[in-house]
This record gives C-alpha cells, sequence and structure tokens, in this order.
C-alpha cells in the first residue's frame, strides 16, 4: 500500500512539472542568430531520421529539407536510419562530430529512452542540443464501431467493467500510445490490458476485427476510419479541441479534467555542434516551420505547427519527461 502511495506521488508530482512546462514550451522563435554561423555550412547537411520513407517524421524532415538548403545555400540530405524506435538514429546523431548533422526525432528519442531501456548507448537529456518543436498533435481516444457509449464518461463506466476482460493496443512498449493509456488509466480506474503490435496500421485492424476495445491513436490515421464508420471517437487528448480533428471533442472537456497528452517531432543536433550553428539552425527552422507553405503541408500530415525556437523545445522535453517519466516508475514500464 505504502509501494502505491509513494508511486502515485511521484506521479502527481511528474504531471504538476508537466503542466508547467507545458505552458513555457510555447516561446516564440528566436530573432538572431550570432553571427559566427555565416559562413556555415560548408558541405551539405544531413537530417537524420530513425524512421522508413513516408513515415509521419520522414515526412516532416523531407518537407522542411528544401527550404532549409535554399535558405543555406547546401544540399540538405535526409538519411533514414531505421531500427529500435529511432534509437538507432538518435544514437548516431549523438556520436556526430562533422558539425553538418541534425535529425528529426519523435517524443520518446528526445525524452525517456535510457528511462525506459538502460541499454540504450546514449542519454538523450545530455546527448542532444534543442532546435526546434516542429509539430504536436493529440492522441484520440479510439473504440470499435460497434461500441454502446453517448460520451467518454459512459465509455469510461463500460470500460471499468470490463477489467483486464478489456484489452487495448499500441504501436508497441514504450510508446506515447502505450505509456499514455497507462497514464490514463491512473486517472479512470480501468484496467484493460496492453496488447503491443508492429505499428498504428496493425492497431486499427486489431480494433476493426474485435480483438481489442480501445487504443490512443494519432488523429490523421485514426479520423478517416472514423468518418467512414468503421471506429468510434471517445475524445482527444489535448485540453481543448483539435484542429485536425475539431469534429470530436476533448477528454478534458467531458469531465476528465487537466487530462493532456501530445506526440511531436522535432530537430535537435548533437551536443558537439557549435552553439552558433545550433542557433541559426533554431531561427530558420522555426521560421520554415511556421511559413503558411510548410505549415499547410505538416497539417496534411497531421501536425499542429509548434514552430518554436530552442528554448521552447527544451521546455517540452522537461515537461514529456517528467510526465511520462512518471508513468514509467509508477507502472514499471520497460522496453522489451
Amino acid at each position: 500500500m505504502l509501494k502505491t502511495a509513494a508511486r502515485r506521488s511521484v506521479l502527481l508530482l511528474a504531471i504538476a512539472a508537466a503542466t508547467t512546462a507545458f505552458a513555457q514550451a510555447k516561446a516564440p522563435a528566436a530573432k538572431a542568430a550570432p553571427a559566427a554561423a555565416a559562413n556555415w555550412p560548408t558541405r551539405p547537411v544531413h537530417i537524420v531520421v530513425g524512421f522508413p520513407g513516408g513515415s509521419t517524421p520522414d515526412l516532416v524532415a523531407r518537407t522542411i529539407a528544401e527550404p532549409l538548403s535554399k535558405a543555406l545555400g547546401q544540399p540538405v540530405i535526409v538519411d533514414n536510419k531505421v531500427g529500435a524506435g529511432g534509437n538507432i538514429a538518435a544514437d548516431f546523431v549523438a556520436k556526430a562530430s562533422d558539425d553538418h548533422t541534425i535529425a528529426v526525432m519523435i517524443n520518446g528519442n528526445m525524452t525517456i529512452a535510457k528511462l525506459l531501456n538502460p541499454a540504450v548507448p546514449f542519454d538523450p537529456l545530455k546527448a542532444f542540443q534543442p532546435i526546434s518543436l516542429i509539430g504536436t498533435a493529440p492522441l484520440l481516444l479510439t473504440a470499435p464501431a460497434s461500441a454502446n457509449f453517448k460520451d467518454a464518461e459512459e465509455f469510461f463506466l463500460t470500460a471499468r467493467n470490463g477489467g483486464n476482460k478489456w484489452s487495448y493496443g499500441s504501436p508497441g512498449v514504450g510508446t506515447v500510445g502505450h505509456i499514455g493509456m497507462e497514464l490514463l488509466k491512473t486517472k479512470t480506474n480501468i484496467d484493460p490490458v496492453h496488447v503491443p503490435y508492429p505499428g498504428n496500421p496493425q492497431v486499427i485492424q486489431a480494433m476493426m476485427g474485435g480483438q481489442i476495445q480501445l487504443a490512443l491513436l494519432p488523429p490523421a490515421l485514426a479520423a478517416a476510419q472514423i468518418r467512414a464508420g468503421k471506429l468510434k471517437a471517445v475524445g482527444v487528448t489535448s485540453i481543448s479541441r483539435s484542429p485536425l480533428v475539431p469534429e470530436y471533442p476533448s477528454l478534458n472537456e467531458q469531465g476528465l479534467r487537466g487530462f493532456q497528452l501530445e506526440i511531436w517531432t522535432a530537430a535537435a543536433a548533437p551536443q558537439s555542434m557549435p552553439k552558433p550553428i545550433v542557433a541559426r539552425l533554431s531561427q530558420l527552422i522555426a521560421d520554415i516551420s511556421r511559413s503558411p507553405e510548410v505549415r499547410a503541408k505538416l497539417f496534411q500530415q497531421g501536425w499542429q505547427v509548434a514552430g518554436t525556437n530552442a528554448e521552447g523545445l527544451a521546455n517540452r522535453i522537461k515537461a514529456d519527461t517528467a510526465l511520462l517519466g512518471g508513468v514509467i516508475m509508477m507502472r514499471g514500464i520497460k522496453a522489451e
């Protein structure tokens, strides 16, 4: 009992810290970069991505690569180094020392990678310099089309009655879809069993096939199936409705007060990169992300553009490490 209470205290403190850092993560883009970076780059710049071509991080990297190349006057090449949930690419960038290698990464690679697996060869809180938080998106709590409920409150009541006979899917142990559902379990007293899948498309197929009863999914993937009547929306994990899927209410506005969870993608540099260069990249990538043409492309990919400076990303890293790290500790989650 004491151990459970202690774990809950850790999680409550983590949520409080994360809430404060969430607010700080809206910092605007920097207005000027030091002149020392003016002659950089001297050769092509590489953006390393830890997921295959056509994946969300890959699309984001390719969207910013062309305008970044024009701004820098050098080719910007996207390199896909796939494996270990993006950690192979993250480790490669952490060790890069050529001053021309950066990364586009997702939440987990920049926050909780080592908390999930101590064997990960880099410490995300020490290995990288933040450049810019590019885009964010809430998750959408989704149920099978056959589920019978009128709102989130009724859904959670049914889920509580289902106990551990219910199950939920995620794209793997330690993903935001997994950790976020474990957080949701602590907030709602539901107890579905975790079933990991290779990716979100398989999670959706399993839900449509009746193998699982709920999942937290990216809106861009779930919305099409919901609109087609193949799945049902319970609510989004942003505080208010998301412009990505404005037709669906948030869990917060349906009574789950203060519940907020997002996925995001960001640019980061190795610690070895000179700070004036990082500052220049921060300004450029933030400006590019917020430009009308790129903003529209990112929105189509399922992102609400943030386009922050390095400080904004650093605050978001702090927020997610506190929130998701608290859940990892409380629920005893370890990467397989």
